[in-house]
């Protein structure tokens, strides 16, 4: 039941209209670029395959390298903006490399280049990632601290929704069989994903500003390089991350299943987009209910959500559980994702929080 204190709490509507406008303007820049990335995304294996003879070896090689190098700057990234005290200056050079190398997917003819570009824009994410979570935790007092967040991953969330969607009405218009389109074709379409992305960077320059730091006594130690200057919670909640990651799997598995259950090959794009919807509305509610019950309880409760999930997909045998499993499933995102870097800010202090979400973002990453 409800504290005296929470039937007086303002309704979820009201309490994301006091949110800063950093918050409001990370997480349209945040929505922006994903509606980008999720318009190639999508396309870029059968380009990649069909187009530039690209071996499934090959395609699973670029996709490996891009997301490891980002864990990997994550790290210093985050280290370097707590060191000199800048968070808008990484966060607007990691999306502006993205900016810069998307477009150049346009007009790359080998797949080694495809490597090329798109590690370089997996680069950019890594610059970003880490100073952006920090830049995000000190717009906003501990209270709304778990709202913030849920509120910047619903909206990356919604930006999945709308990017393959523009990717199918691009296709259809740019296309002349979009059934099987052309080489030149498919990088049109790389050409307008790139618009959003860019928009993005003026939301950044006009929009978003540089929060000061707090005042720190003197005898505060310096800030190192190192997991030594956090205290235990933190380097358990790094193992137990890490720990429950490394027994993750990929969604792909998932819709494999989904398929042998009975959905149909066309509809696993629109089940994809579901589970995505999902993701948004339990990242909007779940953000709050951190600020509201605890941290701790919400991202347990997910955990379960996750396992029980999987536990289902042993069993199914019919499209409809396959429909209401994915549902489901979106939901442990919206307990975990925000809500897990809500609590590193907890844990650690505003001038140490760059280095903290590097170290988290990297024990994700790697496992």
């Amino acid at each position: 039941m409800p504290t005296n204190d929470e039937s007086k709490r303002p309704g979820l509507f009201a309490r994301y209209k006091t949110l800063p406008v950093n918050v409001f303007a990370l997480s349209f820049v945040a929505f922006l670029n994903d509606a980008s990335s999720e318009i190639i995304y999508p396309l870029l294996p059968a380009f990649l395959a069909l187009s530039l003879g690209a071996t499934p070896f090959a395609i699973g090689m670029i996709e490996g390298f891009a997301e490891s190098v980002a864990s990997i700057l994550k790290l210093f990234s985050g280290y370097l903006s707590d060191k000199f005290d800048r968070r808008k200056l990484p966060v607007f050079l990691g999306y502006s490399l993205a900016a810069i190398m998307r477009p150049l997917l346009a007009f790359v003819t080998t797949w080694q280049q495809v490597l090329v570009v798109r590690m370089a824009d997996r680069v950019g994410k890594g610059i970003r990632g880490a100073p952006r979570d920090a830049l995000l935790a000190g717009s906003v007092p501990v209270e709304n601290r778990g709202l913030a967040f849920g509120f910047n991953r619903g909206a990356d969330h919604l930006g999945a929704v709308v990017g393959p969607v523009f990717a199918f009405f691009l296709l259809s218009y740019l296309a002349s069989d979009p059934q099987n389109p052309t080489a030149i074709e498919y990088q049109k379409v790389f050409l307008f994903a790139s618009i959003p992305v860019a928009l993005g960077l003026f939301v950044i320059i006009f929009l978003v500003h540089e929060e000061p730091r707090p005042e720190v006594n003197g005898d505060s130690m310096p800030i190192k390089f190192s997991l030594s200057q956090f205290d235990g919670n933190f380097k358990r909640l790094l193992f137990i991350v890490a720990l429950f990651t490394l027994s993750n799997s990929t969604d792909a598995f998932l819709l494999l299943r989904a398929e042998q259950s009975g959905v149909s090959p066309a509809m696993l794009p629109l089940l994809w987009m579901t589970l995505h919807f999902s993701k948004v509305i339990s990242s909007l509610i779940g953000g709050d209910l951190s600020d509201r019950f605890g941290r701790r309880s919400l991202i347990i409760t997910g955990w379960i959500i996750y396992a029980a999930v999987y536990v289902g997909f042993a069993f199914i045998d019919s499209a409809w559980q396959a429909w209401a499993l994915f549902i489901v499933y979106g939901t442990y995102f919206g307990l975990t994702e925000g809500v897990e870097k809500a609590f590193v800010a907890d844990m650690v202090e505003p001038e140490k929080r760059g280095t903290a979400y590097g170290f988290y973002n990297l024990a994700f990453g790697i496992t």
